[in-house]
């Protein structure tokens, strides 16, 4: 099956511009979210090095941000690079069990395979083999109670294009995947039936 970098580029652009005015762009040697501003009319995920799992993992940190969070550089969170201390790492783990989870759940709806980060190379010893368990416990539980609107429908959009699920395993058109995905925006979005 092929990965292609324009593919999932296509797909979460043509979810996510006209809905949210957000595109997917393919950086350099880091991963950055900026906002709109006066010189770009539309917010920007960059993923790092043309990375297909790093396209996907940022894509996961946008989709779990709240609107208030998306006016922000960076979401307004901080990142230390590697050569964290023990704390630092504990703390990193902290906050990215959830977007690796969603990830898993994407890399799973286009068949590519997933590998935690545990993203540091310094001194610390790391237990790769615990973050993976809460990795899969997260995503477990994403995969029971429903995942954030956003990530739904780019996991649906997904699924479809690369017919994940399909007994023939065949893939849609660009167009059916994205016309599956923006019915799943349009249903999470849709306001609830009033009681009879």
């Amino acid at each position: 099956m092929s990965h292609r970098l324009e593919d999932v580029i296509a797909l979460f652009d043509g979810l996510f511009l006209p809905a949210c005015n957000t595109r997917l762009i393919r950086g350099g040697d880091e991963p950055l979210y900026l906002p709109a501003d006066a010189e770009t009319p539309w917010h920007r995920v960059i993923f790092a090095r043309g990375f297909y799992a790093s396209a996907l993992h940022e894509i996961s940190h946008w989709c779990i941000a709240g609107a208030r969070r998306r006016e922000l550089e960076d979401y307004g969170y901080w990142y230390l690079p590697d050569g964290r201390d023990a704390a630092q790492q504990r703390d990193f783990e902290a906050v990215e069990v959830a977007p690796q989870a969603l990830e898993s759940l994407f890399a799973a709806a286009c068949g590519h395979r997933f590998q935690v980060s545990v993203d540091n190379l310094g001194e610390v010893e790391v237990d790769r083999e615990g973050f993976a368990e809460r990795v899969a416990a997260r995503a477990a539980r994403y995969a029971r109670e429903g995942l954030p609107a956003r990530a739904e429908a780019f996991r649906t959009a997904l699924a479809v294009f690369y017919g994940q699920g399909r007994e023939d395993g065949e893939g849609a058109p660009l167009e059916a995947a994205l016309a599956a995905g923006r019915a799943c925006l349009e249903r999470r979005e849709a306001p609830a039936a009033e009681p009879a």
